[in-house]
C-alpha cells in the first residue's frame, strides 16, 4: 500500500516539468525534492528516462519516428525546427525566386521549407539531408502534396562530400553547417555548382566569442545536440565565404526573432501533451516531448545569453561582370 501511494510523488507532473524546463528552473533540484518524499522508485525512474538519450547518442540517425512526430506537433507539418511558412517566404525574398530557377538546399529536414518555396515561387528544389528517417518521411509528405518532382529530397553524408552533380541558380542552408566540421569543403562544393551571379542564403548557429567554448553551459549543449556541433564565429563564417569567391551582401544577427519563434511554438506544449495523452502510445510520446523540451531549452538559453547566435548571411557568386546587386 505504502509503495503504491508514493509512486505518483516520484514523478514530476507534466505541467511542472514543462514549466521548470522552459522558465529555467534546475531540473535536477526538482527531481531531488520529489525524490526526498519517496525512496523505493528512485533507483528505477532515472534509468528509464536516460535510456532513450543513450540510444540517441549512439545511433547513426538521431531521428526516430516518435521524434519526427513530436517535431511536427510543435513546429508544424513538414517542419522539424523554428520557422514556419511565413518566415521561410520572408527569409527568402532577397533570393528573387522564379519558376525558371533551380535551388540547392543543405539541411532540408522534412522538406517543409522547400515545399513552401516551391508552392509560392514555383522554383525547382533539390534538398540534401543527412537523416534517412527525415528523407523517408519528407518524401512521403512531398508525394502527398504532389510536389515530389519539384521538391526532391536526397540523403547524403557531409563528411568527405565529393560534390553535387549539377549547377543551381540558388542555394539555401538552414542551420545546416554548424554540425559540419569541414565547412570550407562544403562551402567550396556549393560555390562550385552555383551559377555565376547565383545567390546563397544561410541561417547558421555561431558562437558569440571564443571564450564561449570553455563554458559549462556550452559543453552541456554540445553533449545534448543530435549531432556534434562545430560552430564558429560569424566573422569566420563570412571569411570562409569570401575565400571561396562569394561576395557577402547581408550579414546579420537574427537571434531575437529566432528565440521568439521558439517561444511561440513551445507555448502550446501543454495542448500537445493533452493530445498525446489520448494516444495508445501516449506515455512514450510524452517522454519524447519532454526530451525535445529539454533539447530546445538548452539551445534557447544559449541564444538568450548571447553565447550562441543565429546568423543570417546572403552572398552571391561573382559573375565576372560589373558588381551586381549594387542597389542593396
Amino acid at each position: 500500500m505504502a509503495t503504491k501511494q508514493k509512486k505518483p510523488d516520484a514523478k514530476v507532473p507534466l505541467k511542472l516539468r514543462l514549466k521548470a524546463w522552459w522558465e529555467g528552473y534546475d531540473q535536477d533540484e526538482i527531481k531531488k525534492r520529489i525524490a526526498s518524499r519517496t525512496m523505493a522508485p528512485q533507483e528505477e525512474e532515472p534509468a528509464k528516462e536516460e535510456a532513450p538519450k543513450q540510444m540517441d547518442a549512439e545511433s547513426i540517425d538521431p531521428w526516430d519516428a516518435a521524434t519526427v512526430d513530436i517535431a511536427q506537433y510543435i513546429w508544424g507539418k513538414g517542419f522539424c525546427g523554428p520557422g514556419g511558412p511565413e518566415y521561410i517566404v520572408s527569409l527568402s525574398k532577397l533570393l528573387a525566386l522564379s519558376p525558371e530557377m533551380s535551388m540547392l538546399q543543405i539541411g532540408a529536414g522534412l522538406g517543409g521549407p522547400s515545399r513552401v518555396l516551391v508552392d509560392r515561387f514555383g522554383v525547382w528544389i533539390t534538398g540534401f539531408e543527412e537523416s534517412e528517417m527525415l528523407v523517408d518521411k519528407g518524401r512521403k509528405l512531398a508525394k502527398m502534396a504532389g510536389l515530389e518532382k519539384k521538391a526532391q529530397l536526397e540523403q547524403y553524408s557531409p563528411e568527405g562530400f565529393e560534390g553535387f552533380d549539377r549547377k543551381y541558380d540558388r542555394a539555401l542552408a538552414k542551420e545546416a553547417l554548424f554540425t559540419i566540421e569541414d565547412k570550407a569543403n562544403m562551402i567550396s562544393k556549393i560555390e562550385e555548382k552555383l551559377k555565376p551571379g547565383g545567390l546563397f542564403l544561410m541561417t547558421e548557429y555561431v558562437i558569440g566569442s571564443d571564450a564561449v567554448l570553455g563554458k559549462d553551459k556550452y559543453k552541456e549543449w554540445v553533449v545534448g545536440e543530435r549531432r556534434h556541433p562545430y560552430p564558429v564565429l560569424s566573422d569566420e563564417l563570412v571569411d570562409l565565404l569570401k575565400k571561396n569567391h562569394l561576395q557577402v551582401r547581408v550579414s546579420e544577427d537574427i537571434s531575437l526573432q529566432y528565440v521568439e519563434m521558439i517561444n511561440q511554438a513551445w507555448a502550446g506544449a501543454d495542448e500537445v501533451a493533452a493530445k498525446l495523452a489520448k494516444r495508445e502510445d501516449g506515455t512514450m510520446m510524452i517522454q519524447t516531448l519532454m526530451r525535445e523540451a529539454e533539447f530546445w531549452t538548452r539551445r534557447k538559453k544559449l541564444l538568450e545569453s548571447g553565447d550562441l547566435k543565429l546568423w543570417r548571411i546572403v552572398a552571391n557568386k561573382k559573375s565576372g561582370g560589373p558588381s551586381m546587386m549594387s542597389d542593396w
